[in-house]
């Protein structure tokens, strides 16, 4: 018989409820050892209340798990009790006739002497109350997180899947759009859906890890397991030290991050966040393909041996939606074939694989090619030497390359490729200790930076300078081992704080694309504030577009390619990168060029014009690039950096600024002018006259498609994937509407309307 009723007590009975409060502080159960507690919370922003279990000792109310997540109670009149058939129901006090939320187990004693109690591991659980026989938990009920010892676990027998849903919002902890479940076809593995498109995956387990996922050197601390037999398929992650605080969390905008706490004071630390980087990305190169982020080539994408893609008007432009095919003439299941090994592999998506646990990895290879329909095979157990057999007669689905995370996999070749392979095979093993080594370089000249920051730039000698701007100045440095480096010292009076500077150290470091500056390193001493990237040779795009000798160099393929890298570069900023970003002081002397002139631009003011998005030295600094809404009323989206983006592309077809004044033009700027060129049937006028080469169809397309990005209207320009569409595909293009900044000078002897595109399509093939 329980006592009188105290909120430290971690038990719940037919007598003994816990209820709500006016004031929010109502009822608090707390676990044993005081890890734990469970009471009514409002998330967020929101003012609807919910049962939710969190960590009792961290100040922050980090919520675990949570009953009536899509059935909120309205005001504060709730209270959770056991019912007479023994369940444990969530009444709103307004109307005790139909539970809010109930266990609504079967099991349950017909005495009603049921209690519930929240023991220290934050699981709930309700049992028969003299034999304390479990008749539910929440453990089997997970929501967004997964702690220590619960499984996600699918019921062979049943059906029943128990997985992770992500909250809908901070503020909303109903069933959001990411799920993080099993999937149990083929070979099982863990997967993250989107709604129910496949987000990322974690890869077959392979008997140390699941092959894809992540790698935690955290041995003396979790242990992971994996159980795939006649009655379930689960995973379950333990901690070997009780006082150590672990959580997996399914976040709103589809991350799976694990947390780690080791003691109050340092905080969570948080040991893997994935999808991690663009091969994560479930499918990101299609059937066939292959994804290395480290790939310093053009694209992340490659195509497996013996295929080739299957557009490559569209991998031109980084897309590789379509994968690839096989290539012509290739004979299949015919004499001389064989396989090519590919190392440290994440084996692609093993839903629809054959496998055999008892097959050696050479038996393997001969059930392969007996069947012509095999693709390619590998281990299933690489924790054995190499033990099992899985096998692929379909489509190749998101293979991807990581050194230290993947495995060998063999793709099936036809002789030609097979021999053609054997020849750079050596090349290829060299090139991977190649990379193995450049990381640890890498590592250790992150390390050296602060270090030799002053040295390397020769004490920031006036010598050494590249630039000057109001967030600073950069020098042109050079580290011990040789390297150039181009080193950013921010001003002391830049007006960004400790921790402003950090989150934007945080934010570029997250973003990796070619066609982005890529930060090296950083440094923190006193006021002392530094960014290190890599030194690009060919410095601005501006010192070579408006020098009179120097653009004669550029001629229109550079210019397309730049143009085309740009595009991109905005592209995976706007919709490809984990954040979202919007560049915002997009401009030529921010557009950078390295050695062989592929084009790489900056995002370090990005975070300074979120203090001040509407400033005159802003303006002045970007006058001509901003478009109206920015400029007039310090509004800014996507759109924003597509009307800067059609700015750019008419100044690099032109080589002119935009706020250059031409002679025998009504307009005082270059908009005004290219938009007076195109009423008049005129507008390849406006094209350098030392631009070489240049197809007349490609160029005007370009002057059309900047035009549609400089529209008054916001929502009349395209997005940077339609101008990336348009520039790679001949498709009829829509007319443009009148530009921004011309309407004041518009001459009222000539048409404003928009002139069809028939008065400037030009069919000569040869350049001026």
């Amino acid at each position: 018989m329980f006592l009188g009723f105290c909120t430290c007590l971690d038990t719940i009975s037919i007598t003994q409820p816990i209820r709500d409060s006016p004031d929010g502080d109502g009822d608090v159960l707390v676990s044993n050892g005081e890890t734990f507690a469970l009471g009514f919370f409002s998330p967020g922003k929101s003012n609807y209340r919910y049962v939710g279990i969190w960590y009792h000792k961290i100040p922050e109310k980090m919520v675990v798990w949570v009953a009536n997540r899509d059935n909120p109670i309205n005001d504060t009149s709730g209270f959770l009790s056991i019912d007479t058939q023994g369940n444990l129901v969530l009444f709103d006090n307004n109307d005790q006739t139909v539970p809010v939320w109930s266990t609504n187990s079967s099991a349950l004693s017909t005495n009603g002497y049921s209690v519930a109690q929240l023991v220290d591991s934050g699981n709930l659980v309700l049992f028969q109350n003299e034999s304390k026989k479990p008749l539910w938990q929440s453990f089997d009920y997970p929501t967004d997180t997964m702690l220590p010892n619960m499984k996600i676990r699918l019921d062979r027998r049943t059906g029943i899947n128990k997985f992770l849903t992500s909250w809908k919002s901070e503020d909303d902890p109903s069933e959001g759009n990411y799920t993080y479940r099993i999937d149990p076809a083929g070979y099982p593995q863990l997967m993250l859906y989107k709604g129910q498109v496949p987000w990322w995956r974690t890869g077959h387990w392979n008997g140390i890890r699941f092959n894809g996922g992540p790698v935690f050197r955290l041995e003396p601390i979790t242990n992971n397991t994996f159980v795939s037999n006649d009655n379930e398929i689960s995973s379950m992650s333990s901690i070997y030290n009780i006082s150590i605080l672990s959580r997996i969390v399914v976040d709103e905008s589809g991350l799976v991050q694990r947390f780690i706490l080791l003691d109050q004071e340092r905080g969570w630390t948080q040991f893997s966040s994935m999808p991690a980087e663009t091969c994560d990305q479930y499918g990101y190169c299609g059937a066939f393909g292959l994804c290395d982020y480290k790939n310093t080539s053009e694209f992340e994408c490659t195509c497996l041996p013996g295929f080739e893609p299957k557009s490559y008007s569209e991998w031109k432009f980084r897309d590789a939606t379509h994968g690839c095919v096989r290539k012509p003439g290739s004979l299949i299941c015919s004499e001389g074939e064989g396989f090519v090994k590919l190392e440290n592999v994440i084996v692609p998506d093993t839903s629809k694989v054959v496998g055999n646990s008892d097959l050696s990895l050479e038996a393997c290879e001969k059930e392969c090619l007996r069947s012509c329909n095999c693709t390619a095979y590998a281990s299933a157990n690489i924790s054995e030497g190499g033990s099992g057999c899985i096998k692929w007669h379909e489509s190749l689905m998101d293979t991807r390359i990581f050194a230290g995370r993947g495995q060998d996999f063999y793709i099936r070749v036809d002789e030609r490729e097979l021999a053609q392979y054997a020849k750079k095979s050596k090349g290829f093993v060299a090139t991977k200790r190649f990379r193995a080594i450049m990381v640890v370089s890498g590592l250790l000249i992150l390390f050296s930076i602060g270090v030799f920051a002053y040295c390397a730039t020769d004490n920031f000698s006036a010598t050494n300078m590249l630039g000057k701007g109001g967030f600073g100045s950069v020098y042109k440095g050079q580290l011990v081992n040789g390297q150039e480096i181009a080193v950013k010292r921010l001003s002391k009076h830049s007006g960004q704080g400790m921790q402003e500077f950090k989150n934007e150290v945080m934010v570029i470091a997250k973003l990796q694309h070619r066609n982005l500056v890529r930060l090296l390193g950083c440094c923190i001493h006193k006021e002392e504030k530094m960014l290190i990237y890599e030194y690009l040779p060919n410095k601005s795009l501006d010192q070579f577009i408006f020098d009179a000798t120097r653009r004669a160099d550029l001629d229109w393929s550079k210019r397309f390619e730049i143009i085309s890298g740009i595009a991109r570069g905005i592209l995976y900023l706007h919709q490809d990168s984990r954040l979202k970003i919007i560049h915002r002081d997009l401009k030529a002397s921010n557009v950078l060029l390295d050695a062989s002139m592929n084009t790489k631009f900056q995002i370090l003011a990005w975070l300074r014009y979120l203090r001040r998005p509407n400033s005159s030295k802003n303006k002045q600094n970007s006058c001509g690039y901003m478009s109206p809404e920015y400029a007039m009323h310090g509004l800014y989206s996507t759109k924003s950096d597509v009307f800067s983006f059609g700015v750019l592309l008419l100044e690099i077809i032109s080589s002119r600024k935009s706020t250059e004044c031409i002679n025998g033009s009504h307009f005082p700027n270059l908009i005004g002018h290219v938009w007076e060129l195109w009423n008049d049937g005129k507008v390849l006028d406006i094209v350098d006259p030392l631009c070489q080469s240049f197809s007349t169809d490609e160029v005007s397309r370009g002057i059309h498609i900047g035009l549609l990005c400089v529209q008054e209207a916001a929502t009349e320009r395209p997005t940077m994937s339609d101008v990336i569409f348009m520039l790679a595909n001949e498709t009829t293009l829509p007319l443009p509407n009148t530009p921004a900044f011309t309407s004041h000078y518009a001459d009222s002897s000539k048409s404003s309307g928009a002139i069809s595109w028939n008065r400037v399509s030009i069919t000569a093939l040869e350049g001026r």
